[in-house]
């Protein structure tokens, strides 16, 4: 088993400690990819936001992966993939020269190596729907002022859906105040159970600055400090109101002191509804899991 803190500030700037969310991954192993009941007491044990399963090469450099959180098996999800990546390089079973194709639910996702971060392209296009929140509703859930709430949030997914709430300024994204009952009766019902905030800091021809939240539910109402799929999303979205290249990078966790970075690409050289992930990942541990026998 290995740990690793994915999309890691980069190497210069300011670090707080705690920094942000874990991920762990098993070494490939031929069954790891099955259904076993070993892998859910390993998750019980472990308790970490997003745990990956490996099983051995199904051809030179290609992984099928498996994702999971505590509670639930994910088709996609970006912090993982960073991550895998970073650990399979770091165990010498990937080599940065060549390209490393990642196998998880969703379909494949091909990850490159540059200035030190792995990143991927998408498996699909991105799927956008209007959301179920009106703008009235989602001020009133988010505890802010109407001229705080740009416009009617949308939901977009790469297969984990997101309501993106556009924000006024970064001092309504550090004032957001969810109301846990409105999130229950408003949030919960649909097929998008993730929100995601964001206000633009600043663009400059192709490259846009963002600042993000996200909540969800497990257990109880959360924030998480790096969300890879959501920041898929969002730059999906984005790209779908433009023709232009778009190059996003997104600062999430600062209000929890968590802070990291995700980089994020679409359109331009990239295939239309496709975007392009990417980020640095720390490795932080590693150890042994001894199971019980049956």
């Amino acid at each position: 088993m290995l740990k690793a803190e994915v999309f890691s500030t980069p190497s210069g700037e300011e670090r707080q400690t705690p920094r942000h969310e874990y991920q762990t991954c098993s070494p490939p192993q031929e069954d790891y990819a099955d259904d076993t009941p070993e892998n859910g007491e390993t998750l019980d044990e472990l308790n970490l936001a997003e745990t990956v399963f490996l099983s051995a090469e199904s051809a030179p450099q290609h992984y099928p992966m498996r994702i999971f959180t505590p509670t639930r098996e994910l088709p996609f999800a970006g912090h993982p993939t960073v991550g895998t990546a970073h650990l399979l390089a770091a165990l010498k079973l990937a080599h940065p020269e060549q390209p490393l194709v990642l196998h998880p639910p969703i379909g494949k996702l091909a990850i490159t190596w540059a200035n030190g971060r792995a990143t991927f392209k998408t498996s699909k296009a991105v799927m956008l729907a209007d959301s179920t929140l009106d703008r009235p509703t989602t001020v009133e859930l988010l505890g802010l002022d109407i001229h705080q709430v740009v416009g009617d949030p949308v939901i977009a997914s790469f297969g984990l859906p997101f309501h993106l709430i556009e924000l006024s300024d970064i001092a309504a994204l550090e004032s957001v105040c969810i109301s846990s009952a409105l999130w229950a009766s408003a949030v919960m019902p649909n097929s998008a159970v993730q929100i995601y905030l964001y206000a633009r800091e600043h663009s400059a021809g192709q490259k846009t600055v963002i600042r993000s939240r996200m909540f969800c539910m497990h257990d109880s109402l959360c924030e998480d400090p790096a969300t890879g799929s959501a920041a898929a999303a969002l730059t999906g979205y984005l790209a779908s109101l433009k023709h232009e290249a778009l190059q996003c990078k997104i600062h999430q966790g600062v209000e929890m002191g968590r802070p990291s970075v995700i980089y994020t690409a679409a359109n331009g050289d990239i295939t239309p509804g496709y975007v392009t992930v990417g980020g640095q990942a720390v490795l932080v541990g590693r150890g042994d899991i001894f199971l019980a026998p049956s």
